[in-house]
C-alpha cells in the first residue's frame, strides 16, 4: 500500500513538472525564396536562443501565397506586403500589423569570371538589354513582374521577350546562366550573391530600380502563434540587421 502511495505522489509530481515546463514549439515558415539567405542564417540563431525549432520551406512568392489559400497549414509566412494584405482580407493571417523582413533591389547575373555589363546609366542598360545573347528570369516571380514593368517604362518589352529564356524558379534561372544558356539573368541581389559559378553583373539604375519587399505575417490558424510571434520579432529586430545587409538586403 505505501508503495502504491509512493509511485501515485512520484507520478503526480512528474505531470506537475511537466505541465510547469513549457513544450518547444516547431514553427513552421513559409517564405519567398527572396529572403532564404537571411532566413537561413537566421532560424538557427533564433532556435538557439529560444530552443523553438524553425521549419522553413522557400519558394516563388506567388506559388507560397497558392498553397496557403489552398489550406497549407503554416505559422508564418514571409512574402510581399500585397500578398500578405490579400491573406488578411481573406482571413488566412492575422490583421495585425506585418513588418518588413528585408528588401533587396533587382541585379543583373552573369557567369562568374564574365565582364560585367555596362548599367552605369539608364540609357547603358538599355543597351546591355538589347545586346545580350539570352536573358532569364521568372515571369511570375515578384523580381520578374518588377522587370516586366521595367521593360514597358524603357519601350523595349517585345526586343527582350525575343530573346528571353524564361524559368520556372530561381534554380532554373540560375543554371541558365552557369551553363551559359542565358548570358543575362534578372533576380533580387540577395538570391544572386550566393549562387556559385555566377556573380553579379550589377544592379539597375537607380531611376529604374525596384525593391522586392518582404514582410511577415502569422497565420490566424496557428496553433503556434505565441513562438511564431517571437521569430518575427527576431527576425525584425535591429540585431538582425547585420545578417540582412550581409546577405545583400536592406531594411
Amino acid at each position: 500500500m505505501r508503495r502504491t502511495v509512493h509511485h501515485t505522489i512520484v507520478f503526480v509530481i512528474g505531470a506537475v513538472l511537466a505541465a510547469a515546463t513549457p513544450a518547444h514549439a516547431q514553427v513552421r515558415v513559409l517564405s519567398s525564396v527572396a529572403v532564404k539567405a537571411v532566413i537561413e542564417t537566421l532560424a538557427p540563431e533564433f532556435g538557439s536562443a529560444s530552443k523553438d525549432t524553425i521549419a522553413p520551406e522557400f519558394g516563388i512568392a506567388a506559388a507560397m501565397k497558392a498553397r496557403i489559400e489552398g489550406g497549407e497549414a503554416f505559422d508564418v509566412a514571409i512574402l510581399t506586403p500585397a500578398m500578405l494584405d490579400d491573406l488578411a482580407a481573406k482571413g488566412l493571417i492575422e490583421s495585425t500589423p506585418r513588418p518588413v523582413v528585408a528588401r533587396s533591389g533587382l541585379g543583373l547575373m552573369v557567369k562568374a569570371g564574365a565582364t560585367k555589363p555596362d548599367v552605369s546609366s539608364v540609357e547603358a542598360f538599355k543597351h546591355t538589354l538589347l545586346n545580350a545573347r539570352a536573358i532569364s528570369y521568372v515571369p511570375n516571380s515578384a523580381s520578374g513582374l518588377a522587370f516586366l514593368a521595367t521593360l514597358d517604362k524603357l519601350a523595349i518589352t517585345d526586343a527582350v521577350k525575343a530573346k528571353a529564356k524564361t524559368a520556372t524558379s530561381g534554380d532554373e534561372v540560375n543554371a541558365n546562366v552557369t551553363s551559359g544558356a542565358a548570358d543575362l539573368a534578372v533576380l533580387p541581389v540577395s538570391e544572386i550573391l550566393p549562387v556559385a559559378g555566377a556573380q553579379l553583373g550589377g544592379v539597375f539604375p537607380p531611376a529604374i530600380q525596384s525593391y522586392i519587399v518582404m514582410a511577415a505575417g502569422i497565420s490566424s490558424r496557428s496553433p503556434r502563434a505565441a513562438a511564431a510571434r517571437e521569430f518575427v520579432r527576431f527576425i525584425t529586430s535591429a540585431k538582425a540587421t547585420p545578417v540582412v545587409t550581409g546577405k545583400g538586403m536592406e531594411r
